[in-house]
């Protein structure tokens, strides 16, 4: 966990430990674990002492969206007091807890867990306990709004027209990160977003190395997150990877994961814990469009052939070179095509110094974003630099970008003879590549390629004709 109050929380913490003669743990509202009380408690270390809601929490540092709806079940959004959730076997919890809700202004902002003892704290000790969670609710409902000052922040960066709306917002942000604003920066795309409620977005103390975020617009219905993530190098991008990796898991539908660096073993306070998800970069560019010594023109005599027939941490894979996944972006399986990705997906922009060229920096987080939506190969996390031709054409206005010679290939009768394409041209127009890649005999591809160029009217031995058709194929998956 990165804050400011990371010494106030754990004094705190450990305040009310002494009071109720038993460790406690801190999490926010979002059951990351913030800091845990340091308490001498034998029993605690006893076996008898885990359940396996625990012990998931212990060895795992999450817990699972389904151990965060039941511990809410018990009312622990609402409760201005300490609330009992007794022993549960059939639902892993062998021991009781006890929930104080630390809120802020009538808003809960998280909670303190320890474990229902026998006889377990007092009213009187309780109540005391509750005057320290205040303390702690205000110290977390000044982050808050820390964080949402920068989100206005940086979605009038993100937004502004270019001239001085622009240079007026970038000295807003400046202003507000202060000695920040000049470090090294990776902006971040997060796309889909599940809401568009600043309310349910993290706060920038739960993404680890985050100056600031907030949600835009993606497309006409959905949102996207954009988050601003402080980097130490340009060539070290883990606390971007890491973030997203968090991030992901939330989009998904999971409660959000925390910050494993910063727990511990201590996390069997008694209430839930999350844990980092561990992201990694995007994969490699596409493949050419030209070039290749098996090309059409080694076909012209065997065109008679016939046709051929509080959650689970969302880790970001790397994907290097190209990936065989069993599905397609056409519709039909076979390797070759990269599958689009069915879920969310992230787009990270090259590292920059300062904050004059977010606005760049956000048209290739957000480009990166789309292009790992498109292509799954690229994997969860996609960086600007590495989604090939995608850098072109996600700059292309749709309108610009899907072009009418494919329009025809592209109906879904010919799905096939499009995904034949597409390989065929990601193998560089080399046919037994092709292919082996389709699973195929030559001459069936011989007899594929020439329907395609019927049917869009390009001769597959023209280089450009390759190039417009192989983009037209890519600007589909957009």
């Amino acid at each position: 966990m990165t804050s400011e109050h990371r010494g106030d929380y754990e004094e705190l913490v450990d305040e009310i430990s002494e009071l109720l003669g038993a460790p406690a743990t801190l999490e926010n509202r979002d059951f990351e674990l913030i800091a845990f009380g340091a308490y001498d408690s034998e029993g605690d270390l006893d076996p008898s002492a885990l359940d396996p809601v625990r012990t998931r929490s212990i060895l795992t540092r999450r817990s699972t969206a389904a151990v965060r709806t039941w511990f809410e079940g018990f009312g622990i959004t609402r409760a201005t007091g300490p609330v009992r959730i007794p022993p549960t076997p059939e639902a892993g919890v062998y021991r009781g807890r006890i929930c104080l809700p630390v809120r802020h202004r009538g808003v809960v902002h998280g909670y303190i867990w320890l474990l229902d003892d026998d006889p377990g704290p007092s009213e009187r000790q309780l109540t005391a306990a509750m005057g320290v969670t205040a303390r702690i609710g205000a110290l977390l409902a000044d982050e808050a709004q820390h964080g949402a000052d920068l989100s206005r922040e940086l979605r009038a960066v993100l937004t502004a027209e270019r001239g001085w709306q622009s240079d007026m917002a970038v000295a807003e942000l400046r202003t507000a990160l202060g000695p920040r604003a000049d470090g090294l920066h990776a902006l971040m795309c997060v796309a889909p977003w599940p809401s568009a409620d600043p309310d349910d977005a993290p706060s920038v103390r739960a993404v680890p190395g985050a100056t600031a975020l907030c949600t835009l617009p993606w497309g006409a219905t959905a949102q996207c997150l954009a988050v601003l993530i402080r980097l130490r190098s340009p060539d070290v991008l883990t606390p971007a990877t890491t973030a997203a990796g968090r991030l992901l898991e939330r989009a998904r539908g999971g409660s959000g994961t925390g910050d494993a660096t910063s727990r511990g073993a201590a996390a069997g306070g008694g209430g839930p814990a999350s844990a980092a998800s561990r992201g990694a970069g995007g994969g490699g560019p596409g493949g050419s469009t030209t070039g290749g010594t098996d090309g059409p023109s080694a076909r012209t005599a065997s065109r008679a052939g016939t046709a051929g027939g509080t959650g689970t941490a969302g880790g970001a894979g790397a994907a290097g070179g190209r990936s065989k996944p069993s599905g397609t972006g056409f519709a039909g399986s076979g390797s070759g095509v990269a599958a689009a990705r069915s879920g969310p997906a992230a787009g990270v922009a090259t590292p920059r110094s300062g904050l004059a060229d977010l606005a760049t920096a956000w048209r290739e987080a957000s480009a990166a974003a789309r292009a790992a939506l498109a292509e799954a190969r690229f994997g969860p996390v996609a960086q600007w630099a590495s989604i090939g031709p995608f850098r072109l054409l996600t700059a292309l206005p749709p309108e610009v970008a899907h072009d009418p010679v494919a329009r025809t290939l592209l109906a879904p009768v010919h799905h096939e003879l499009a995904r034949t394409a597409e390989v065929f041209l990601d193998c560089a127009g080399q046919a037994a590549r092709a292919a082996a890649e389709l699973g195929i005999h030559r001459q069936t591809l011989y007899y594929r390629l020439s329907r395609i160029e019927k049917l869009t009217g390009l001769d597959l031995d023209d280089g450009e004709d390759r190039l417009l058709l192989h983009m037209a194929l890519k600007a589909h998956r957009l």
